[in-house]
């Protein structure tokens, strides 16, 4: 506010309260403004925001609408090892503990209490809910068998069924000292395995259980070979001798006609149910592996293997 001149002097301005001067700040009748500005100051300055942001609007809407140009729906820009994931698929496993240890991967559980599995079992059940699409439509599925491969656009199937016993009527063996651990190969879209079919060019550090596996099915079932393996073994000596035993359902591995994946509605990766025998009162560390030529075992980055550890009192 400008100082009144009397005379040759200048008299400073009335002092107010806050009060008053706050009111005199929200609207000054003398100088007709409104906050510090005038109508058309107010004009001006909401002209150039409104103008700033629709420039501002324009361009990141143009920037999106080109990039978007250079996306496909169907499958990715950069593929295998073009891509951040690469071409070395890394192996899952479910139920998964608890989120409350979201970096645990201990099962551990006692059979003799229904309340204590039953989070086991209701976690499986969800999960093969999930994974199998129980719930949905299943479109562009078809009944596969290695000698009827799927169509170009039409992908396999999974029967729930034809992993028994691991299965929710039997509480997927949680009441007793066999639990099921159902393994899963991560999608990678328009990868190919290679396949380890010819038992006389195995490598030399596959376990012999399953060296022995794929040289039976290769004399009885050649055509039944077509498979990326998967084994199961405890990682110490100790670890062996606490397995009393385990068996894999529907098969030892992954059948090849499940791949590659290719984004097409209605896909389901393959999965295994692994279900062990143990002895019950002693952690077992357990790692499990995915045999195929093209896949790397890489503890350290999770590539081709998986571990875990089992508990049953």
């Amino acid at each position: 506010m400008a100082d009144k001149k009397i005379g040759e002097y200048y008299a400073p301005p009335v002092k107010m309260g806050k009060w008053e001067g706050f009111k005199k700040f929200l609207w000054n009748s003398e100088t007709s403004q409104c906050l510090g500005r005038t109508g058309s100051s107010w004009a001006k300055i909401l002209l150039f925001y409104i103008i700033f942001y629709a420039a501002l609007t324009g361009f990141f809407a143009a920037i999106f609408t080109v990039f978007y140009q250079t996306l496909d729906n169907e499958k990715p820009k950069w593929m295998l090892d073009n891509g951040l994931i690469g071409s070395n698929p890394g192996l899952g496993f479910r139920p998964m503990p608890p989120e409350a240890n979201v970096e645990s991967t201990l099962v551990w559980y006692e059979s003799s209490k229904k309340d204590n599995y039953k989070y086991w079992v209701d976690e499986t059940s969800r999960f093969l809910k999930y994974h199998t699409y129980e719930d949905l439509e299943k479109q562009n599925q078809v009944n596969c068998s290695f000698e009827q491969p799927p169509k170009e656009d039409k992908v396999c199937g999974i029967e729930v069924s034809s992993f028994a016993p691991c299965t929710a009527e039997n509480n997927f063996g949680y009441n007793v000292a066999r639990p099921c651990i159902f393994l899963k190969l991560n999608k990678i879209y328009n990868w190919i395995p290679e396949i380890y079919n010819d038992s006389k060019t195995l490598p030399d550090h596959m376990p012999e259980e399953l060296k022995q596996h794929i040289k039976e099915k290769q004399s009885l079932r050649p055509n039944e070979t077509n498979v990326v393996w998967v084994s199961c073994e405890g990682e110490n000596p100790a670890d062996v001798e606490n397995i009393k035993a385990r068996d894999y359902y529907p098969r030892m591995g992954f059948p090849r006609y499940y791949f590659p994946f290719k984004n097409i509605q209605g896909y389901i990766p393959p999965i295994v149910a692994v279900q062990f025998t143990v002895e019950t009162g002693v952690l077992i560390n357990i790692e499990c592996k995915a045999w195929a030529r093209n896949i790397n075992h890489d503890r350290s980055d999770r590539r081709g293997s998986v571990h875990f550890e089992l508990m049953v009192d």
